[in-house]
């Protein structure tokens, strides 16, 4: 292990991210299963880019079809893509009937924000402050936890807001977040930059997908387009039918955005992500920026993410999401009534988790223990990970295909890490 990590370092560079104190070398997938290679099973709590299942036969029998038969550039015309995208609008709000297809979802938010400006004639972004949405040159400049040490001055047209946090902040309708994207607006406008959009995971998922009520981001909407900007819903994350009670995210809160965005799950781990707009946002884009690219929405990707597609609708996985989703809470309910540590739990379908804290009443962030939990569980074959602003929630986001029995072995595990006197302390 250690020479592999070495090679690692001196062939990819420093600091590249291996999660656990302990790295796990990963061999083979099935379904909700990972195997090292020394032959050890792990349950994968953690992955949503597998998301109907690492290795879906009917995902990579359609991979294997199409690369056998043609992939190539998109200046061809296929049939592929536009067969994808029809099926795929289809899911959406009816304003939102176009797309690009990319390879990545940075890609997917950098289009975005850039329809953003060609759409007001402005650059000025609102985020939150503790959220990440990909690593192009300008993307990277709207995460704080990552803020690039070099760069060419974007952060001049950027402004954050404070994250939601449910737990803290009594923000019931979401007219405080409101209050918030306002204030950052009318400073992007006084600066000289003026306001183009305001990008949000409607989920809020690396904020520690905070509880909220259905229609809670609606109040920012408004305030967005009183400003005459665009509403992103960056749903790399949250989007597929992850949240259970609806296909897209936004769609529980109750907005319709100008533009979505997409990856991660959309191609099982398949490099294919995109987004989805309006045709007035895309004449403009397109018309303004020159763009093409190589092998977003090739054959192959578009191949492999209808076949996702096709395995979510026909297996009913958004309900399965919603099921499991609402059983883990219950579960974790009753762990917080045995270990002080949990201060919080929330689930929305299939992403949930807990919040740690030295201190229930002061509600004091323990990430330590959320580390010791994590690395804990990955000694006992469970793979998750945390995220927030402090870091100190728990990051359960499984493949879509999780189970009855794979949840009951992920909250006894669980409950037995909870128990030991040495990860809670």
């Amino acid at each position: 292990m250690t020479d592999l990590i070495e090679r690692r370092r001196a062939l990819l560079g420093p600091n590249v991210s291996t999660f656990y104190a302990d790295p796990v070398h990963i061999v083979r997938g099935e379904d909700v299963w990972l195997w090292d290679a020394q032959g050890r099973r792990y349950l994968d709590c953690y992955n949503n880019v597998p998301h109907v299942g690492h290795g879906n036969p009917r995902v990579v029998d359609a991979l294997c079809r199409q690369a056998r038969t043609l992939n190539t550039h998109t200046r061809y015309l296929h049939e592929g893509i536009l067969d994808y995208v029809q099926r795929l609008t289809a899911t959406f709000d009816a304003s939102l009937s176009t797309a690009i297809l990319t390879c990545t979802g940075s890609e997917a938010n950098d289009i975005a924000l850039r329809m953003a400006e060609a759409m007001t004639g402005r650059r000025g972004i609102v985020a939150t402050d503790a959220t990440y949405h990909g690593n192009t040159t300008l993307v990277s400049h709207l995460s704080r936890s990552n803020v690039p040490a070099v760069g060419f001055g974007l952060g001049a047209y950027v402004r954050h807001v404070e994250a939601p946090d449910s737990y803290r902040i009594a923000d019931p309708d979401g007219s405080r977040f409101a209050g918030q994207v306002e204030r950052a607006i009318a400073g992007l406008q006084a600066d000289g930059v003026g306001f183009a959009a305001l990008i949000v995971c409607p989920l809020f998922l690396n904020e520690g997908f905070p509880a909220q009520a259905p229609g809670w981001l609606k109040p920012a909407a408004e305030v967005v387009r009183r400003a005459g900007g665009l509403l992103i819903c960056d749903e790399v994350q949250s989007g597929f039918g992850r949240c259970g009670s609806h296909f897209w995210a936004h769609q529980k809160q109750g907005v319709v955005p100008d533009v979505v965005t997409l990856g991660k799950p959309m191609g099982n781990g398949h490099p294919v992500a995109g987004l989805v707009t309006t045709p007035e946002v895309m004449a403009r884009f397109r018309h303004a920026f020159r763009y093409f690219n190589t092998f977003g929405g090739n054959p192959v990707s578009c191949a492999v993410a209808d076949a996702v597609l096709s395995e979510l609708q026909d297996r009913d996985l958004q309900a399965h999401a919603a099921r499991i989703g609402a059983l883990a809470h219950q579960r974790l309910t009753q762990l917080a009534g045995q270990c002080p540590a949990i201060g919080d739990v929330r689930q929305s379908g299939m992403v949930f988790g807990a919040e740690f804290v030295r201190d229930r009443a002061l509600k004091t962030p323990a990430p330590d223990i959320a580390e010791r939990v994590v690395e804990a569980m990955r000694q006992r074959g469970v793979l998750l990970s945390r995220l927030g602003r402090h870091k100190n929630t728990l990051k359960i986001r499984p493949p879509m295909t999780f189970a009855d029995e794979h949840l009951d072995l992920l909250m006894d595990t669980l409950a037995s890490v909870l128990a030991d006197p040495a990860v809670c302390a």
